[in-house]
């Protein structure tokens, strides 16, 4: 009987001990992202020449990262789950301080005002280099987070794991904003636009230089049996290495579980459903950006800056005393549905209150209870899966779904600008309005499937591999 007691207080300690490592590491990431994920769109539209170029480009990036997600799913092939982390941390990391060069040595987005071709190219790289950070270095994260975590402990912990982010992104979000308003003569040190720029790129590439820092500390510090996750996938996975099967090999294996099953394709939509309407208040929200920006780059990223840390703080608040507790409560199926609840009664609130201010507090509405406890449930659903879907099919959802939703909303906001008052709004209803009945009917039979899975002890993807096994045997 102590004997049972004692692996208990075991499994619970080595629990608490990942929970601080995986903390740590989601602290760095989600603090780097913050910071660049804002430059982006500031910096952005003072080199490139507005707003009205951003639409175009989330068109582009749907085209541009397929190469990139070809490369990674051979990655996954043949490099370690956590060592893929810790290379494109690195990747992204070194890259960072080399776009931070580029704007200190030229001052290039901030106080260059030049119109050479190099410094535009420079504005549209940027822009790539930050789209792409969220599929593979974010992603990536919660791909190796649900190989290595049960269905119990990520109902019990994710809310803990994304406290962590929220406090990573109000600490980065709070140091940006400081800067950039002092450059308003609101405090009495003065610091260049450049130099501001300079140093908060400089922070978000030391954070990210972290991360690979603390996982491999996190290896080695704990044993390998408590970093199986669902077992049944682990069990699975480890009688397909013992025989040798390479049936889910190959660059395109993700691409075609995510059209094979449903299961993955149901996750595809509701992203997809998000990156709309997320894409859709994203671009009003530049427009009252630029209106309060007063004219110069520093103006425009610390209007961002401030609504990011309000996000942050209040996607905190539902993380550290709301997530674990509905989901506990609700169970994930439920959960699912939230969101788009959710997404309709801000419809509501924006079709009875027109001003920027309404539109602000969308906004930081969506994206707190998105992140704070949208995302965390939607990312559950990766772990009875496959490993080819958990890495190689989030790949395509993450970068072509997630892509291809931003481009659909960015063509919905170029047809929306030609439309007048009435007829937008009008137009704006009935589309969300039609996205939100597709999510709640998808969440609900989405949850229900992981429900099914997890108490049957089933692996989602599996009949694929032994199907494709059974025939190269034959």
């Amino acid at each position: 009987m102590q004997n049972a007691r004692d692996v208990q207080n075991e499994v619970h300690y080595y629990e608490r001990l990942k929970v601080i490592f995986l903390g740590a590491t989601f602290f760095s990431i989600i603090g780097s992202y913050t910071i660049i994920k804002e430059l982006k769109d500031s910096l952005f539209m003072n080199i490139v020449g507005g707003k009205e170029y951003i639409p175009f480009a989330k068109l582009l990036m749907i085209v541009g990262l397929i190469p990139i997600v070809l490369c990674y799913s051979k990655m996954v092939d043949q490099v370690k789950r956590y060592q893929l982390l810790c290379l494109f941390s690195c990747l992204y990391s070194f890259v960072g301080f080399a776009c931070a060069g580029v704007v200190a040595y030229y001052g290039v987005g901030v106080e260059n005002t030049s119109n050479s071709l190099i410094y535009w190219i420079f504005g549209w790289i940027y822009y790539f280099f930050v789209e792409s950070f969220s599929p593979f270095v974010l992603s990536v994260f919660w791909a190796f987070l649900s190989t290595i975590i049960t269905p119990e402990s990520a109902k019990r912990n994710y809310g803990t794991l994304i406290s962590y982010s929220k406090v990573g992104g109000m600490v980065t979000a709070g140091i940006a904003w400081f800067l950039l308003a002092q450059n308003d003569g609101h405090y009495g040190f003065g610091m260049s636009d450049t130099s501001a720029h300079l140093f908060l790129m400089i922070m978000s590439s030391t954070l990210l230089l972290t991360v690979p820092l603390i996982i491999i500390r996190m290896m080695r510090v704990i044993p390998g049996r408590f970093l199986h996750g669902y077992e049944a996938a682990y069990q699975f996975e480890k009688q397909q290495s013992r025989s040798g099967d390479e049936a889910e090999t190959g660059i395109w294996t993700g691409l075609k579980y995510l059209i094979r099953y449903p299961y993955a394709f149901g996750i595809f939509c509701v992203i997809f459903f998000y990156e709309i309407v997320n894409a859709v208040l994203s671009y009003m929200r530049l427009a009252v950006a630029q209106e309060n920006s007063g004219g110069n780059v520093s103006g425009a990223s610390c209007f961002l800056f401030k609504i990011v840390f309000i996000t942050h703080f209040f996607g905190w608040v539902i993380s550290a005393l709301g997530t674990r507790a509905i989901v506990t409560r609700f169970g994930e199926r439920l959960s699912l549905m939230v969101m788009p609840v959710v997404i309709g009664i801000l419809l509501v609130y924006l079709i009875l209150s027109s001003s920027p201010y309404a539109l602000i507090a969308a906004f930081v509405a969506l994206r707190a209870i998105y992140y704070a406890f949208n995302q965390p449930i939607t990312e559950i659903l990766y772990i009875p899966t496959v490993k080819a879907m958990k890495f190689k099919s989030k790949a395509w959802i993450d970068t072509f779904g997630k892509k291809l939703a931003r481009g659909v909303g960015s063509s919905f906001n170029i047809v929306v600008s030609h439309l007048g008052t009435v007829a937008s709004g009008i137009f704006q209803s009935f589309f969300l309005t039609g996205i939100i009945g597709c999510w709640l009917v998808i969440a609900y039979f989405l949850g229900r499937k992981y429900q099914r899975a997890v108490k049957r002890g089933e692996v989602i993807g599996s009949d694929e591999v032994e199907t494709s096994s059974h025939i190269a045997q034959s």
